[in-house]
Protein backbone atom coordinates (compact mmCIF):
# COMPACT_ATOMS: atom_id res chain seq x y z
CA UNK A 1 0.00 0.00 0.00
CA UNK A 2 2.21 3.01 -0.88
CA UNK A 3 2.45 5.48 -3.45
CA UNK A 4 0.91 8.10 -2.99
CA UNK A 5 1.46 12.08 -3.35
CA UNK A 6 2.94 11.37 -6.55
CA UNK A 7 1.36 11.50 -10.28
CA UNK A 8 1.66 9.04 -12.84
CA UNK A 9 5.16 9.13 -14.32
CA UNK A 10 5.36 6.18 -16.71
CA UNK A 11 5.73 3.41 -16.57
CA UNK A 12 3.09 3.13 -13.60
CA UNK A 13 4.87 3.15 -10.12
CA UNK A 14 2.61 3.29 -7.44
CA UNK A 15 1.59 1.48 -3.80
CA UNK A 16 3.19 -0.38 -1.46
CA UNK A 17 2.01 -3.65 0.22
CA UNK A 18 -1.37 -3.32 -1.67
CA UNK A 19 -2.01 -6.92 -0.67
CA UNK A 20 -0.03 -10.66 -0.40
CA UNK A 21 1.95 -10.88 -3.55
CA UNK A 22 1.84 -7.54 -4.29
CA UNK A 23 5.05 -5.93 -2.56
CA UNK A 24 8.32 -4.23 -3.72
CA UNK A 25 9.89 -6.62 -6.69
CA UNK A 26 6.39 -8.23 -7.54
CA UNK A 27 4.79 -8.76 -10.80
CA UNK A 28 2.48 -5.60 -10.01
CA UNK A 29 5.17 -3.69 -7.73
CA UNK A 30 8.04 -2.01 -8.38
CA UNK A 31 10.72 -1.09 -5.52
CA UNK A 32 9.86 1.55 -3.92
CA UNK A 33 12.68 1.91 -1.42
CA UNK A 34 14.82 2.36 -4.78
CA UNK A 35 11.92 5.24 -5.81
CA UNK A 36 12.07 7.10 -2.96
CA UNK A 37 13.89 10.24 -4.13
CA UNK A 38 11.43 10.44 -7.25
CA UNK A 39 8.19 10.20 -4.77
CA UNK A 40 9.41 12.64 -2.60
CA UNK A 41 10.45 15.10 -5.64
CA UNK A 42 7.48 14.77 -7.46
CA UNK A 43 5.44 15.71 -4.35
CA UNK A 44 7.74 18.64 -3.42
CA UNK A 45 6.92 19.90 -7.00
CA UNK A 46 3.56 19.81 -5.77
CA UNK A 47 3.62 21.23 -2.86
CA UNK A 48 1.45 23.99 -3.30
CA UNK A 49 -2.02 21.68 -4.31
CA UNK A 50 -0.99 19.33 -1.62
CA UNK A 51 -1.14 22.75 0.62
CA UNK A 52 -3.61 23.66 -1.02
CA UNK A 53 -5.86 20.23 -0.48
CA UNK A 54 -5.21 20.28 3.28
CA UNK A 55 -6.52 24.22 3.62
CA UNK A 56 -10.29 22.55 1.98
CA UNK A 57 -10.13 19.86 4.48
CA UNK A 58 -9.75 22.09 7.43
CA UNK A 59 -12.31 23.98 6.00
CA UNK A 60 -14.60 20.63 5.45
CA UNK A 61 -14.15 19.79 9.02
CA UNK A 62 -14.47 23.44 10.48
CA UNK A 63 -17.34 22.55 12.64
CA UNK A 64 -15.11 19.79 14.97
CA UNK A 65 -12.30 19.24 16.99
CA UNK A 66 -10.01 17.26 14.71
CA UNK A 67 -7.66 15.64 17.05
CA UNK A 68 -6.23 12.52 14.55
CA UNK A 69 -5.98 12.09 11.06
CA UNK A 70 -4.01 9.19 9.23
CA UNK A 71 -2.37 9.61 6.23
CA UNK A 72 -2.85 5.64 4.32
CA UNK A 73 0.00 4.99 2.15
CA UNK A 74 2.13 8.11 2.99
CA UNK A 75 5.09 7.47 1.21
CA UNK A 76 7.90 10.17 1.96
CA UNK A 77 5.53 11.84 4.10
CA UNK A 78 5.39 15.14 2.02
CA UNK A 79 1.16 15.02 2.46
CA UNK A 80 1.59 13.88 6.29
CA UNK A 81 3.24 17.19 7.21
CA UNK A 82 1.04 18.84 5.29
CA UNK A 83 -1.69 17.81 6.86
CA UNK A 84 -0.10 18.12 10.39
CA UNK A 85 0.48 21.83 9.39
CA UNK A 86 -3.03 22.52 8.24
CA UNK A 87 -4.23 20.47 11.87
CA UNK A 88 -1.99 21.60 14.55
CA UNK A 89 -4.15 19.74 17.44
CA UNK A 90 -4.13 16.33 16.10
CA UNK A 91 -1.75 13.31 15.94
CA UNK A 92 -0.96 12.54 12.37
CA UNK A 93 -0.18 9.32 11.40
CA UNK A 94 1.91 8.53 8.67
CA UNK A 95 1.04 5.05 7.69
CA UNK A 96 2.88 3.04 5.16
CA UNK A 97 4.60 -0.50 4.02
CA UNK A 98 7.95 0.91 3.08
CA UNK A 99 10.57 1.20 6.04
CA UNK A 100 12.75 3.67 3.87
CA UNK A 101 9.74 5.82 3.04
CA UNK A 102 8.79 6.09 6.57
CA UNK A 103 12.26 6.89 7.32
CA UNK A 104 12.00 9.74 4.49
CA UNK A 105 8.85 11.03 6.57
CA UNK A 106 10.43 10.81 10.01
CA UNK A 107 13.46 13.22 8.63
CA UNK A 108 10.80 15.55 6.99
CA UNK A 109 8.58 15.86 10.25
CA UNK A 110 12.09 16.57 12.02
CA UNK A 111 13.18 19.11 10.18
CA UNK A 112 9.49 20.92 10.17
CA UNK A 113 9.04 20.52 13.84
CA UNK A 114 6.63 18.03 13.79
CA UNK A 115 8.24 15.07 14.98
CA UNK A 116 5.87 15.38 18.20
CA UNK A 117 3.19 15.07 16.35
CA UNK A 118 3.69 12.40 13.90
CA UNK A 119 2.87 9.11 14.10
CA UNK A 120 4.83 6.63 11.94
CA UNK A 121 3.13 3.08 11.40
CA UNK A 122 4.34 0.32 9.51
CA UNK A 123 1.58 -1.74 7.90
CA UNK A 124 -0.17 -2.79 4.93
CA UNK A 125 -3.57 -2.08 3.54
CA UNK A 126 -6.31 -2.95 3.89
CA UNK A 127 -5.22 -5.71 6.16
CA UNK A 128 -3.42 -3.88 8.81
CA UNK A 129 -6.30 -1.22 8.93
CA UNK A 130 -8.08 -2.29 12.28
CA UNK A 131 -5.06 -1.92 14.42
CA UNK A 132 -4.48 1.68 13.23
CA UNK A 133 -7.58 2.91 15.21
CA UNK A 134 -9.73 5.50 13.77
CA UNK A 135 -9.55 9.09 12.63
CA UNK A 136 -11.62 12.45 12.19
CA UNK A 137 -9.69 12.61 8.60
CA UNK A 138 -8.39 9.92 6.66
CA UNK A 139 -6.37 11.11 3.48
CA UNK A 140 -5.36 8.18 0.82
CA UNK A 141 -3.40 8.93 -2.46
CA UNK A 142 -3.17 6.55 -5.11
CA UNK A 143 -3.24 4.04 -2.76
CA UNK A 144 -6.85 2.38 -3.89
CA UNK A 145 -6.13 1.09 -7.85
CA UNK A 146 -3.47 -0.67 -6.00
CA UNK A 147 -6.16 -2.90 -3.99
CA UNK A 148 -8.03 -6.01 -6.05
CA UNK A 149 -11.45 -4.60 -4.46
CA UNK A 150 -11.48 -0.56 -4.95
CA UNK A 151 -14.89 -0.44 -3.65
CA UNK A 152 -14.18 -3.15 -0.82
CA UNK A 153 -10.91 -1.20 0.03
CA UNK A 154 -13.34 2.17 0.44
CA UNK A 155 -15.82 0.33 2.66
CA UNK A 156 -12.45 -0.79 4.99
CA UNK A 157 -11.46 3.05 4.90
CA UNK A 158 -14.55 4.49 5.79
CA UNK A 159 -14.97 2.21 8.48
CA UNK A 160 -12.23 3.72 10.34
CA UNK A 161 -13.92 6.97 10.29
CA UNK A 162 -15.01 8.58 13.68
CA UNK A 163 -18.76 10.22 13.15
CA UNK A 164 -18.67 13.25 11.22
CA UNK A 165 -14.75 12.45 10.14
CA UNK A 166 -13.91 13.32 5.97
CA UNK A 167 -11.82 10.55 3.84
CA UNK A 168 -10.43 12.23 1.14
CA UNK A 169 -9.18 9.87 -2.04
CA UNK A 170 -6.91 11.07 -4.38
CA UNK A 171 -7.54 8.94 -7.29
CA UNK A 172 -5.45 9.97 -10.66
CA UNK A 173 -6.74 12.97 -12.75
CA UNK A 174 -5.33 14.42 -15.61
CA UNK A 175 -2.01 13.21 -17.75
CA UNK A 176 0.59 15.19 -16.57
CA UNK A 177 2.06 17.01 -19.94
CA UNK A 178 5.57 18.20 -20.18
CA UNK A 179 6.22 19.29 -23.75
CA UNK A 180 4.42 20.61 -26.42
CA UNK A 181 2.49 18.67 -28.97
CA UNK A 182 5.26 19.17 -31.89
CA UNK A 183 9.10 19.12 -30.06
CA UNK A 184 10.58 19.32 -33.50
CA UNK A 185 11.83 15.72 -33.95
CA UNK A 186 9.86 12.20 -34.07
CA UNK A 187 6.35 12.29 -34.93
CA UNK A 188 4.15 14.53 -33.30
CA UNK A 189 1.84 13.31 -30.66
CA UNK A 190 4.18 11.56 -28.46
CA UNK A 191 2.79 12.17 -25.04
CA UNK A 192 -0.53 11.00 -26.41
CA UNK A 193 0.82 7.68 -27.54
CA UNK A 194 2.83 7.26 -24.18
CA UNK A 195 -0.34 7.97 -22.32
CA UNK A 196 -1.82 5.41 -24.65
CA UNK A 197 0.62 3.07 -23.73
CA UNK A 198 0.09 3.66 -19.70
CA UNK A 199 -3.09 3.01 -20.16
CA UNK A 200 -3.02 -0.60 -21.52
CA UNK A 201 0.09 -0.71 -18.69
CA UNK A 202 -2.05 0.53 -15.81
CA UNK A 203 -4.73 -1.96 -17.25
CA UNK A 204 -2.50 -4.83 -17.07
CA UNK A 205 -1.41 -3.99 -13.56
CA UNK A 206 -4.72 -3.80 -12.06
CA UNK A 207 -6.05 -7.14 -13.53
CA UNK A 208 -3.02 -8.73 -12.19
CA UNK A 209 -3.80 -7.81 -8.42
CA UNK A 210 -5.20 -10.40 -6.00
CA UNK A 211 -8.86 -10.44 -5.62
CA UNK A 212 -8.75 -7.96 -8.44
CA UNK A 213 -12.76 -6.79 -9.38
CA UNK A 214 -13.69 -4.55 -11.96
CA UNK A 215 -15.15 -1.51 -10.88
CA UNK A 216 -16.55 1.35 -12.58
CA UNK A 217 -13.86 4.34 -11.06
CA UNK A 218 -16.62 6.65 -10.98
CA UNK A 219 -15.38 7.91 -7.28
CA UNK A 220 -18.14 10.07 -5.67
CA UNK A 221 -20.14 6.94 -6.65
CA UNK A 222 -17.86 4.43 -4.76
CA UNK A 223 -17.80 6.40 -1.32
CA UNK A 224 -21.60 6.83 -1.13
CA UNK A 225 -21.67 2.86 -2.20
CA UNK A 226 -19.24 2.99 1.09
CA UNK A 227 -22.04 4.35 3.40
CA UNK A 228 -20.48 7.81 3.20
CA UNK A 229 -22.32 11.11 2.20
CA UNK A 230 -20.45 12.94 -0.39
CA UNK A 231 -18.95 16.43 0.33
CA UNK A 232 -17.50 17.93 -2.77
CA UNK A 233 -14.96 16.87 -5.71
CA UNK A 234 -12.40 19.30 -6.45
CA UNK A 235 -9.49 19.42 -9.07
CA UNK A 236 -5.68 20.97 -7.98
CA UNK A 237 -3.77 22.52 -10.96
CA UNK A 238 0.31 22.39 -10.71
CA UNK A 239 1.38 24.42 -13.50
CA UNK A 240 5.49 25.26 -13.62
CA UNK A 241 5.81 27.14 -16.90
CA UNK A 242 9.24 26.51 -19.25
CA UNK A 243 11.85 27.07 -18.63
CA UNK A 244 11.94 24.84 -15.45
CA UNK A 245 14.27 25.03 -12.64
CA UNK A 246 17.30 22.30 -12.63
CA UNK A 247 15.45 20.05 -9.81
CA UNK A 248 11.91 20.32 -12.15
CA UNK A 249 13.89 19.73 -15.31
CA UNK A 250 15.82 16.56 -13.61
CA UNK A 251 12.64 14.99 -12.12
CA UNK A 252 10.84 15.49 -15.94
CA UNK A 253 14.52 13.62 -17.55
CA UNK A 254 13.70 10.69 -14.85
CA UNK A 255 9.82 10.51 -15.70
CA UNK A 256 11.46 10.13 -19.86
CA UNK A 257 13.74 7.84 -18.59
CA UNK A 258 11.60 5.59 -16.82
CA UNK A 259 9.11 5.83 -19.83
CA UNK A 260 11.58 4.33 -22.24
CA UNK A 261 12.57 1.49 -19.88
CA UNK A 262 8.96 0.77 -18.72
CA UNK A 263 7.11 0.94 -22.19
CA UNK A 264 9.74 0.05 -24.70
CA UNK A 265 7.63 -2.85 -26.16
CA UNK A 266 4.67 -0.94 -26.03
CA UNK A 267 6.04 2.19 -28.20
CA UNK A 268 7.28 2.07 -31.90
CA UNK A 269 10.77 2.29 -33.25
CA UNK A 270 10.21 5.75 -34.13
CA UNK A 271 8.98 6.84 -30.99
CA UNK A 272 11.88 4.90 -28.92
CA UNK A 273 14.38 7.09 -30.78
CA UNK A 274 12.58 10.07 -29.90
CA UNK A 275 12.71 9.30 -26.65
CA UNK A 276 16.84 8.59 -26.94
CA UNK A 277 16.93 11.97 -28.28
CA UNK A 278 15.38 13.45 -25.03
CA UNK A 279 17.24 11.55 -23.24
CA UNK A 280 20.54 12.87 -24.74
CA UNK A 281 22.11 15.14 -22.28
CA UNK A 282 24.69 16.62 -24.65
CA UNK A 283 22.05 17.27 -27.36
CA UNK A 284 19.95 20.91 -27.64
CA UNK A 285 17.19 18.33 -27.95
CA UNK A 286 17.43 16.91 -24.76
CA UNK A 287 15.07 17.56 -21.46
CA UNK A 288 18.06 18.95 -19.94
CA UNK A 289 18.75 21.35 -22.31
CA UNK A 290 15.44 22.28 -24.57
CA UNK A 291 13.76 25.38 -23.42
CA UNK A 292 10.06 24.31 -23.85
CA UNK A 293 9.94 21.99 -20.78
CA UNK A 294 7.29 22.57 -18.67
CA UNK A 295 5.26 20.79 -15.81
CA UNK A 296 1.64 20.61 -15.74
CA UNK A 297 -0.98 18.52 -14.18
CA UNK A 298 -4.43 18.21 -12.78
CA UNK A 299 -4.77 16.16 -9.64
CA UNK A 300 -8.24 15.33 -8.45
CA UNK A 301 -9.29 14.39 -4.99
CA UNK A 302 -13.06 13.30 -3.93
CA UNK A 303 -14.46 13.65 -0.24
CA UNK A 304 -17.30 12.34 1.63
CA UNK A 305 -17.98 12.23 5.56
CA UNK A 306 -19.45 9.56 8.13
CA UNK A 307 -22.81 10.57 9.00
Amino acid sequence: MTPHEHSHPHPHPHSHGAGPGSGPGSATEPDWEALGTHLEREAELQAAFIEEAAAWLRDLLCHRDVTRVLDLGSGPGVTTTALAHAFPGAETVAVDSTPGLLERARARAEREGLASRIALREGELPADLPGLGTADLIWTSNVVHHLGDQRAALESFASALRPGGVLAVRERGLPTRFLPRDIGIGRPGLQARLDAAEEDRFSEMRAQLPGHTRTVEDWPALLVAAGLAPTGSRTFLTDLSAPLDPVARAHVRDRVERSREGLADSLSAEDLDTLDALLDDASPDGILRRPDVFFLTATTVHTAART
